[in-house]
């Protein structure tokens, strides 16, 4: 073989051997961001249930406006904003958790690494609105769960023992206080080890896990 033969056939398997590695990197990373956004399947399994949690909540809200329209005198108002706010709790639990599930259908493991954090990131913030709307109010959401059972078998709480509704209420109110104390205590930077824990409890172990295997994805793509 002329030496000039031996060049051009030692360049072409070299080209061959480029795209074949291209290639098989190529699928490896797509393999690994499959495998990052399946670990997410947990997230949606528990917006699923969230939503199941909050319909009760409307429903309860509607058999006692059906039972205030039966009745001759109305409901006290007491019940009735009781009422409006276990309402409003349901549908606020139905649509953050849809919210979270548009967010998750928005990220495709086809699309870029640099596109695909961006909408984690997204759906982080989503995330820990839904928490915080749906999880800190039951600090006193339970008060006008009792006035609206107690008014669904004709009675009005409030007017019977309005010591358990205030009590409750203002346990409730010092709560959430405390808890934003803590939340803003536990940020400070003498308690690095603290901050991470609490950032990591707010973020959910799926979505964590699915975020940190796509930074591993985007350090390799890197390389």
């Amino acid at each position: 073989m002329e030496p000039d033969d031996l060049k051009l056939a030692w360049q072409t398997l070299s080209r061959r051997l480029e795209r074949h590695d291209a290639l098989q990197a190529h699928l490896l990373l797509e393999q690994r961001k499959q495998k990052a956004l399946s670990s997410l399947r947990p997230l949606f399994w528990g917006q699923v249930a969230q939503m199941l949690f909050g319909i009760p909540f409307i429903l309860l809200a509607a058999l006692l406006w059906i039972r205030g329209g039966q009745s001759a005198h109305g409901l006290p108002w007491t019940v009735l904003a009781a009422g409006v706010v276990v309402q409003l709790y349901g549908i606020a639990t139905v649509a953050m958790a849809g919210e979270t599930l548009r967010r998750m259908r928005e990220v495709d493991c086809a699309q870029p690494i640099i596109e695909i954090q961006t909408r984690l990131a997204r759906l982080r913030r989503t995330y820990i609105v839904n928490g915080m709307l749906t999880g800190l109010p039951w600090w006193f959401m339970w008060v006008p769960v009792l006035v609206v059972l107690a008014g669904l078998g004709g009675n009005d709480l409030y007017a019977r023992a309005p010591g358990v509704v205030w009590i409750g209420l203002g346990v409730g109110v010092a709560g959430l206080a405390a808890t934003f104390w803590f939340h803003r205590w536990s940020r400070d930077p003498a308690r690095p080890r603290l901050a991470k824990a609490m950032e990591d409890s707010v973020t959910g172990g799926s979505l964590r896990r699915a975020r940190a295997q796509i930074e591993e994805v985007a350090r390799f793509e890197a390389e």
